[in-house]
């Protein structure tokens, strides 16, 4: 019988008035990472969440280009520079552009 007594006001077992807003943490938790999902999907980027390796290429042929390269779960970020670099070596391929826009590799036989 003792599990049935009335609590009355004032007792020592009243509960915390805050204990309704406990879980608010979590809850805002919760709606920041669905607000990250739904802006990653909707730029596009949901290839970063996955384990594939991916190269993603910003403002291409402008001045500030940025190429993203993602290997498995190291993600690394170029930014075009004014730097020139020449090296000795030999012609493997050629890159053409046609009128509509396409890019055509063409490597070189021997």
């Amino acid at each position: 019988m003792r599990f049935m007594k009335r609590k009355t006001k004032g007792t020592d077992d009243d509960e915390d008035p805050l204990s309704g807003v406990a879980n608010l943490f979590d809850v805002a938790m919760l709606f920041a990472v669905g607000l990250l999902l739904v802006t990653m999907m909707h730029f596009n980027l949901t290839e970063l969440l996955t384990s594939q390796d991916i190269t993603i290429v910003k403002n291409p042929g402008q001045e500030n280009m940025e190429i993203i390269i993602k290997n498995e779960t190291e993600i690394e970020t170029l930014n075009m520079t004014e730097e020139t670099v020449t090296t000795m070596g030999k012609l493997v391929a050629e890159l053409y552009e046609t009128e509509g826009g396409a890019t055509v590799y063409v490597e070189k036989g021997t």
